[in-house]
């Protein structure tokens, strides 16, 4: 649940007082971007990287992105501040506002700024996950892309949980498993790690560019490989990561059960992204305490 007071724009205000228009086109028509945080002790987790992420949606969507980068961390430092987070998560969306013919003449700036937070999701460990052919298409333009336009994954997210399973491992148009709605995916093969690449069509998220980065000098090696559903079915491990869950374990893929959940990998790769967590976050809690 969204916490109550939100940055919008240019001040922070109690949710019920924010305006949006429907003149406002990109909030209609999706065309905007975000990234979503977590917060560690009133720390926002790899802004740098969500940052960087959001940047560079913003000009593959062609979405109007007047923000510095600092002043929009000390703002969400403010929503945090107003809304007492300490454990939780964050959202930034950046908005379009003069998209095509349906938008008013109103005074809107070229993209709205919305800042929120919340508490963290529950999610259950080991999680199951279902499958669903054609979700995503990694011959689009928008491959990757963290758009609002979100209805793909909503949608297939909310058939998977009243099918009884907690993700869906969502399928490209060649067949290969690109990503869950709202998770990377990993799996385990002889000891050795595989997940998607981009090419597939799944988002570069920021958990997974950690695991990848922080695996092999631990000696795990976490390599890209395309990967078919026959490949998770057969895995010695299944993984999925996420901002919200860090790096979970996957008991059930599409009714195939995995032998041991949590294993050997899962345990040692979620033990290093919890030690990562930890050091950024006491580095910027040191460095917010010398300014």
């Amino acid at each position: 649940m969204i916490h109550r007071f939100v940055f919008h724009n240019d001040r922070i205000q109690p949710i019920e007082e924010v305006r949006l228009s429907p003149g406002q086109s990109g909030l209609l028509s999706g065309w905007g971007v975000f990234t979503t945080m977590r917060i560690v002790e009133g720390i926002p987790f790899a802004f740098e990287r969500h940052w960087k992420r959001l940047a560079r949606d913003a000009e593959k969507t062609r979405c109007p992105f007047p923000f510095d980068p600092e002043a929009v961390r000390d703002q969400l430092q403010e929503v945090l501040h107003a809304n007492e987070v300490r454990e939780g998560c964050a959202r930034i969306y950046i908005v379009g506002n003069q998209a095509g013919h349906w938008r008013s003449s109103e005074p809107f700036p070229p993209a709205d700024l919305l800042i929120c937070s919340a508490g963290l999701p529950p999610y259950r460990e080991p999680a199951r996950l279902t499958l669903h052919e054609q979700g995503r298409h990694a011959a689009s333009p928008l491959a990757g892309v963290k758009v609002t336009s979100w209805l793909t994954n909503v949608w297939n997210l909310s058939e998977a949980h009243e099918s009884g399973y907690d993700e869906v491992v969502l399928l490209n148009e060649r067949g290969e498993v690109a990503e869950c709605t709202a998770a990377n995916i990993f799996c385990v093969h002889g000891g050795h790690v595989t997940t998607p690449p981009l090419s597939s069509g799944c988002l570069e998220g920021i958990t997974r560019s950690v695991v990848v980065e922080i695996g092999p000098p631990a000696g795990v090696p976490v390599v890209e490989h395309t990967l078919y559903p026959e490949d998770l079915y057969t895995a010695d491990e299944v993984l999925i990561s996420s901002t919200n869950r860090g790096v979970i374990s996957v008991a059930e893929v599409h009714g195939n059960k995995m032998a041991a959940a949590p294993g050997p990998l899962a345990h040692k790769l979620e033990a290093l992204f919890g030690k990562y967590v930890r050091e950024y976050v006491e580095a910027h809690a040191s460095a917010a305490g010398r300014r």
